[in-house]
C-alpha cells in the first residue's frame, strides 16, 4: 500500500508496491515518449540552446535545417493534442505570435520536461523495497514529472474544465466494475494524491493523518455503504 511522501532525514521517502511502481513507471514512459525532444542533444549547452531555437550555425544549406518544425500547418494537423496540455502557448489569441513562440521555447521546454521524467524514472527504479528516495534536487523534478503525467492522463480522458470532471464523475455511478475508464480515474486521483503528499512535504506542511494512507483515505467516514467514488480533480 502507497504511504505519502514525508520528511526524513533530509530526504524525501515515500512507500510504494511493486505494482504501483510498475504503473507509475510506464505512465512516465508514455508521457517521456510524447515529450521526447525532437532536436537531439549534443553535449554542449550553448550548441543545444541554438538548436532549440531552429537556428544551424553549419553554413546557408543548412540554415533552414529545423525553422517551422513546431508551427507548420502540416505539423499542427498531425500534433497530438496532448501536446498542447503540456507544451502550451502563451499567445492563445494570435496564432503567428503563438507559432513563433512555441518556435523558439518549445524545444527547450521539452529537454527541462524529459529531464524531470528521466530523473524520475530513475528514482522509481532505484527504489529499495518499497522506499522511492529524492534528495533536494530530485524531489522537485519528481514533482514537475507527475504533474506532467497527470496532465497527459487527464486530457486522454477529456478532462479540461470543471464541467468535464462533474460528467465525469457521474458517469462513473454507472460504469461496470471492469470498465478501462474505471482504472484511469482510479490512478489519476493516485497521481493527484501522490502529487499533493510530495508538494507538503517539499513545502514543510502537514496534510494531518488521511494523507499518510493511501488515496481517498480522507474521505472515509463511518457508513462506508452511502460513499460513492471519489471525484477526480479537474486540471
Amino acid at each position: 500500500m502507497a504511504r505519502a511522501f514525508l520528511r526524513d532525514k533530509g530526504r524525501y521517502v515515500g512507500l510504494l508496491d511493486p505494482t504501483e511502481r510498475t504503473v507509475l513507471h510506464g505512465l512516465m514512459e508514455q508521457t517521456r515518449v510524447l515529450l521526447s525532444p525532437e532536436v537531439e542533444s549534443t553535449g554542449d549547452t550553448f550548441d543545444d540552446l541554438v538548436a532549440s531555437l531552429g537556428i544551424s550555425l553549419g553554413g546557408p544549406a543548412e540554415a533552414t535545417g529545423n525553422l517551422g518544425t513546431h508551427g507548420g500547418s502540416a505539423e499542427r494537423a498531425d500534433r497530438d493534442p496532448a501536446l498542447d496540455r503540456l507544451l502550451p502557448t502563451a499567445h492563445r489569441g494570435d496564432d503567428e505570435v503563438a507559432a513563433e513562440f512555441r518556435r523558439l521555447t518549445e524545444e527547450g521546454l521539452r529537454q527541462r520536461k524529459s529531464r524531470n521524467l528521466d530523473v524520475a524514472l530513475e528514482r522509481l527504479s532505484a527504489a529499495t523495497g518499497d522506499r522511492v528516495e529524492l534528495d533536494e534536487i530530485q524531489a522537485p523534478a519528481f514533482l514537475m514529472a507527475l504533474t506532467d503525467v497527470r496532465l497527459l492522463l487527464g486530457e486522454r480522458m477529456g478532462l479540461r474544465t470543471e464541467e468535464d470532471a462533474d460528467a465525469l464523475y457521474a458517469a462513473m455511478e454507472d460504469l461496470e466494475d471492469d470498465d478501462p475508464l474505471g482504472y484511469a480515474v482510479a490512478w489519476y486521483d493516485f497521481l493527484t494524491w501522490l502529487q499533493e503528499t510530495l508538494t507538503h512535504a517539499v513545502m514543510g506542511t502537514d496534510l494531518g493523518d488521511a494523507a499518510l494512507d493511501e488515496p481517498g483515505a480522507e474521505f472515509d467516514d463511518e457508513d462506508d455503504d452511502e460513499e460513492g467514488p471519489s471525484r477526480p480533480g479537474t486540471l
